[in-house]
C-alpha cells in the first residue's frame, strides 16, 4: 500500500530532482529554460517521484516527469502527473501539452493525445523544450481540460 502523499513545490535546482532525471537520462531544467514550477511527490517524509510545468496562460508545458527506476510501475507516475494537471487546472490552464520520446503510451493511458507539432500554439512552439531541447523525433502530446 502507497502512503499518504502530497504534492510539494520545490525548486528546480532541488538536488533530488536533478538526480532523478539524470539516472531516467532527461535534462535537467536549466535557468535559461521559461520559468517553471516544479513538484515533487512527497511521501513517508521523502520525494517519489517529480515533475514540473512551465507557462502562465491557457497553454503549458507539462516537463520534467520522472519516476525512479525502484519506484516505476507503482502508479506513482500517475499520480504526480494526475496531481500537477489539477494545479494547472486550478491555476487557470485550458491544455497542457509535453514531448516525450519514449512515454506516449503511459500518457495515452492518462488519457492525453499524441499530435502534429504543427498544431502546437505559439506559446509552446517558443519554450526551449520545444525548440531545441526536445529533438524533433519527439512525440507532441496534448491534454486538454474540460470546462
Amino acid at each position: 500500500m502507497l502512503p499518504v502523499m502530497t504534492l510539494t513545490v520545490i525548486a528546480g535546482d532541488d538536488a533530488g530532482l536533478r538526480h532523478a532525471l539524470t539516472g531516467a537520462g532527461l535534462p535537467s531544467p536549466d535557468p535559461a529554460d521559461e520559468p517553471a514550477l516544479y513538484f515533487a511527490l512527497v511521501g513517508s517524509d521523502r520525494p517519489l517521484a517529480f515533475g514540473g510545468v512551465a507557462g502562465s496562460g491557457p497553454d503549458r508545458l507539462l516537463r520534467s516527469v520522472v519516476v525512479p527506476d525502484a519506484s516505476r510501475g507503482t502508479g506513482l507516475g500517475s499520480r504526480i502527473v494526475a496531481g500537477i494537471e489539477e494545479e494547472a487546472r486550478r491555476t487557470g490552464a485550458e491544455r497542457l501539452w509535453l514531448l516525450t520520446t519514449d512515454a506516449a503510451g503511459f500518457f495515452e493511458r492518462l488519457g492525453w493525445t499524441s499530435t502534429e507539432r504543427s498544431a502546437a500554439p505559439d506559446a509552446i512552439r517558443q519554450s526551449r523544450q520545444f525548440a531545441s531541447i526536445c529533438p524533433a523525433s519527439a512525440t507532441l502530446m496534448v491534454r486538454e481540460f474540460g470546462t
